[in-house]
């Protein structure tokens, strides 16, 4: 742990392999696209250690088809953007229950797209604000991302901690804007960018968010 910004009134969480599990999603991909699991995951992490937008993925399987495409093809079939119980991290309510029940504000905003914020809103989080990328008309890493989150937190930036599971899109860019920068060590872009130089940035590396409360009470006892 290294020194972080100050006393943290605030929390904001990332979506997407931090609050949520994806699996599920990316196995509906394989099956739209025509792909073994296996032969679609290998492609995710082989697109991820380049470096490379995920939009790449659909590219190799479907040079003709990009994803907005993809989606509106979907969605005439019957299908929609959502979320359910089941895609949760276990540790997720609780955590984000433990940390109201301790006073502090409790955000849900990551690159998502508009129709998420319905989603995560019928699943009964325990938190303030869900917002998206796509709402606020702006993606991670982008500054004005954070700015937004500052905006929606009604604290100063030293006083919110981000949570995220990428070094590039979440630890660099929350702590550039002057937020405590949280790590959670899961999901693929946990497990690579956990190995990166460059993580020792992150004011917090956690195994999980059950580990989140508890670490920042010690940041405010200290």
């Amino acid at each position: 742990m290294s020194v972080p910004p100050g006393p943290i009134r605030a929390v904001c969480f990332d979506v997407g392999e931090t609050l949520i599990d994806e699996t599920r999603h990316w196995l509906e991909w394989a099956a739209f696209l025509g792909v073994p699991p296996l032969t679609l995951f290998t492609a995710i992490g082989v697109t991820m250690e380049r470096g490379q937008s995920l939009r790449r993925v659909f590219e190799i399987f479907r040079p003709d088809l990009d994803v907005s495409t993809a989606r509106q093809q979907r969605a005439a079939t019957g299908w929609v953007y959502e979320f359910v119980a089941e895609d949760l991290y276990p540790d997720a309510i609780p955590c984000l229950a433990a940390l109201r029940e301790r006073g502090l504000k409790v955000l849900v905003a990551g690159n998502q797209p508009p129709e998420s914020e319905a989603s995560l809103q019928l699943l009964g989080l325990p938190v303030d604000v869900i917002a998206s990328s796509g709402g606020w008309g702006v993606s991670k890493p982008d500054p004005a991302f954070f700015a937004k989150v500052v905006e929606a937190a009604g604290v100063p930036a030293a006083e919110i901690a981000y949570v995220g599971d990428r070094l590039d899109n979440d630890v660099l860019p929350a702590r550039a804007a002057g937020m405590l920068a949280v790590f959670v060590r899961r999901g693929p872009w946990g497990w690579m960018h956990a190995e990166k130089p460059g993580i020792e940035a992150a004011h917090l590396r956690l195994e999980g968010l059950a580990e989140l409360p508890a670490a920042l009470e010690e940041i405010g006892r200290a």
